[in-house]
């Protein structure tokens, strides 16, 4: 490794417009998928429902059940000026993290439809706000605050989409077997599963899973000189003991998607079944314990490139990232695969 891989400038690319995936692709598994052999160096073009092709036999899966919820919210001050929150996580009982748009101060009051209220606690230097909800005068718990949220809050569509979020999107922006609410941000390299394509994954490999509740931090972009400069933001994880088991084992692993990986990697440091994740994987933090890695593509200059680089090298990611443009390859959430084994 080099100087040059911990400059954030070095992970830049550039990346046509019309490559930006605003939309998936139908049916989800005829997303292209680009495969990188370690051993051999090759490249190969083909589309997603042929991955089990090309996985190693001898493997355990491993998937991340998180489910995304309806995070937006537009409301109006008291003065009716328009505010929208985007939930971020829970910090206690009744405490939340919140991106606010809109003019705060500690003490502000927000409204809601459904007599949803939320109270400005405290103001915090990188921009986030803490919050508390109380519905008719009641303060909130999560799981209170979840089912109001399904009822009157939007998905939370990356900004680069640069659209509102509809009805399909409830559907095609969480995974087959998404079931534990508290993400704000979905596990992309999972959106390619077809029931068909998950079931015949199944019967092929064991299934493990693990719960990584993703963060609004996983889009804040990387804006230091020197990568590891940079405040890497932490989001709630949860393993189950039988996921735990096979960590502890030296069973090959496939990890499906960046937050997977991460949540693997961070147990093999600290040996902890849950609490808050905070790792940076980047070529000086290269992963111990995933072998082979399922990842969508990923902004320029974030911390996703970095940790792909950290299994492959960055000259050779960005190369990758390059045959994938000329390939005219769809980036981003809603776009095509690449496979590293």
């Amino acid at each position: 490794m080099s100087e040059i891989d911990l400059l954030t400038s070095s992970y830049d690319y550039k990346l046509p417009k019309e490559l930006i995936a605003s939309t998936p692709v139908y049916p989800r598994d005829s997303a292209k998928l680009l495969v990188y052999d370690r051993k051999k160096d090759t490249v190969t073009h083909t589309t997603f429902r042929n991955l089990l092709e090309f996985l190693p036999k001898d493997i355990a899966v491993c998937i991340n059940d998180t489910k995304v919820i309806k995070a937006r919210i537009f409301g109006a001050k008291s003065s009716g000026g328009k505010v929208e929150i985007l939930f971020n996580k829970p910090l206690s009982a009744t405490t939340y993290l919140v991106l606010i748009r809109g003019k705060v101060k500690v003490g502000t009051i927000l409204y809601f439809e459904q007599n949803l209220s939320a109270t400005v606690l405290q103001l915090n230097d990188d921009g986030s706000r803490v919050v508390s909800f109380s519905q008719d005068n009641k303060e909130l718990r999560f799981e209170e605050l979840v089912t109001i949220l399904d009822e009157i809050g939007h998905i939370p569509l990356p900004p680069y989409m640069q659209r509102e979020d509809n009805s399909q999107d409830d559907i095609d922006y969480q995974t087959l077997f998404a079931s534990n609410a508290g993400a704000v941000a979905a596990p992309t390299a999972s959106l390619h599963f077809t029931d068909e394509l998950f079931e015949k994954l199944s019967q092929k490999h064991p299934i493990h899973k693990i719960t990584l509740h993703v963060g609004a931090g996983t889009f804040k972009p990387v804006d230091v000189e020197h990568i590891l400069e940079h405040p890497m933001h932490s989001e709630y994880f949860d393993i189950p003991p039988s996921t735990a088991s096979l960590l502890d084992s030296d069973k090959k692993l496939l990890a499906i998607g960046t937050t997977v990986t991460r949540t693997i990697e961070y147990y093999a440091r600290e040996h902890k079944l849950q609490g808050e994740c905070d790792l940076f994987l980047n070529p000086s933090n290269p992963p111990k314990r995933v072998n082979h890695l399922l990842t969508n593509f990923h902004l320029p200059k974030s911390t996703l490139i970095m940790l792909v680089s950290s299994f492959v090298g960055r000259q050779k990611t960005l190369a990758l990232y390059q045959e994938a443009i000329e390939e005219k390859y769809r980036f981003y959430s809603y776009g095509d695969a690449m496979l590293i084994i």
